[in-house]
């Protein structure tokens, strides 16, 4: 299989969002929340047994740069910077985005977690 490359890569600071565009038109806006918890980190990904990140709804993205010619180097403004988002996983993350979207906002229904800092739920046993 072919890696799919990006021919033009975006940083919206303002709207939080990274927007890759590919030769064929194909364009993938990804937000920054969706992009840091989705990292490719040890962090997150926790070597095989993923951690769910939570309270990330305002995080944005401070910086992008190349890691070699594979992937991206993303930093976050909660100080997150340690996944490298290689080419290919940036696309199925793209191609991917609702899914692991409503599969994320399920994660954390279940855990009684929020993607507000500021918030937490409190589940009453009655």
């Amino acid at each position: 299989m072919t890696t799919k490359l990006p021919t033009a890569i975006e940083l919206h600071k303002a709207s939080k969002t990274l927007t890759l565009k590919y030769a064929d038109g194909e364009v993938h806006h990804l937000p920054a929340e969706f992009l840091r918890v989705h990292s490719p980190s040890a962090e997150v990904q926790g070597h095989g047994k993923p951690i769910l990140q939570f309270g990330k709804i305002g995080v944005g993205l401070t910086r992008i740069e190349p890691a070699g010619q594979y992937a991206l180097k993303l930093t976050f403004d909660d100080g997150h910077d340690s996944g490298l988002f290689t080419w290919e996983y940036l696309y199925q993350l793209g191609v991917r985005q609702e899914q692991l979207w409503a599969d994320y906002l399920d994660e954390l229904r279940v855990a009684g977690k929020s993607r507000d800092p500021s918030e937490s739920i409190v589940k009453l046993m009655l």
